[in-house]
């Protein structure tokens, strides 16, 4: 069962999305069901404290002291790095925040009266395809020596480590330190990885912009450094230039 929370400080809006979703559910017959509809952003953390791949709709505009929609989403990713962030908002221009908070938000829903409803019906429909998607194909995973999973298409780039023979991992969140060279990541990885300079890898789909002069790529919001040798790859990759 998918549980899904939901906050937002107006009583009124509450009661209509919540009561959207259930309908929903019901009528798709979802393995899903809403398990909190909180006012305030430490009652959906206290409920959801143990929870993972939670599907989240949360107010932009929450009044709750230093709690706002975005600070409310920056903890849920820290805890549960694979949830669902759908945010609503009386603006539908606020989109860009989320690389601030170094959020992924899957959608935006615009507070539009009457039409709220069916907004978050539609948009529950898209987060179960995907989530449906997700377990028919599930995600290729890189393995570390400590036994533990990390799903490819969450890592944004290796670094060599200050330490001998020991790599750093970087997802959005984290960075993790395992045993391990760039040269061997770059041979297992077979081209998903660039190598931009010697002492970083970087995920080739997650290259966001590339500064020739100042010899720097950004990568997932991160900055890695760019070598000269690095450009080239990238020139090769890009079978053109930049």
């Amino acid at each position: 069962m998918i549980p899904i929370y939901l906050c937002d400080d107006e009583e009124s809006v509450r009661h209509q999305l919540k009561t959207a979703l259930e309908w929903k559910i019901f009528m798709e017959n979802y393995d899903m069901k809403v398990v909190c509809a909180a006012s305030a952003a430490q009652e959906l953390l206290e409920t959801a404290r143990d929870t993972r791949r939670g599907v989240y709709f949360l107010d932009v505009d929450l009044k709750d002291g230093a709690w706002d929609g975005f600070t409310l989403g920056r903890e849920l990713r820290r805890r549960d790095p694979h949830g669902t962030l759908v945010y609503i908002t009386s603006y539908g221009d606020l989109a860009w925040k989320t690389f601030q908070y170094h959020l992924e938000a899957f959608d935006y829903i615009v507070k539009e009266g009457e039409q709220t409803g069916p907004a978050i019906t539609r948009c529950l429909e898209a987060v179960h395809a995907r989530l449906l998607d997700e377990r028919h194909d599930p995600a290729e995973m890189f393995s570390l020596r400590t036994g533990d999973d990390i799903p490819l298409a969450g890592i944004l780039f290796f670094e060599a480590a200050p330490k001998a023979h020991h790599v750093y991992l970087h997802t959005a969140d984290s960075r993790l330190d395992f045993v391990g060279s760039l040269n061997e990541l770059e041979k297992e990885l077979d081209g998903r990885f660039v190598r931009v300079h010697r002492s970083f890898l970087a995920a080739w789909d997650k290259i966001e912009a590339v500064d020739g002069k100042g010899n720097q790529v950004r990568v997932g919001g991160r900055m890695c450094l760019l070598s000269r040798t690095g450009k080239a790859e990238l020139k090769k990759k890009l079978r053109g230039s930049f």
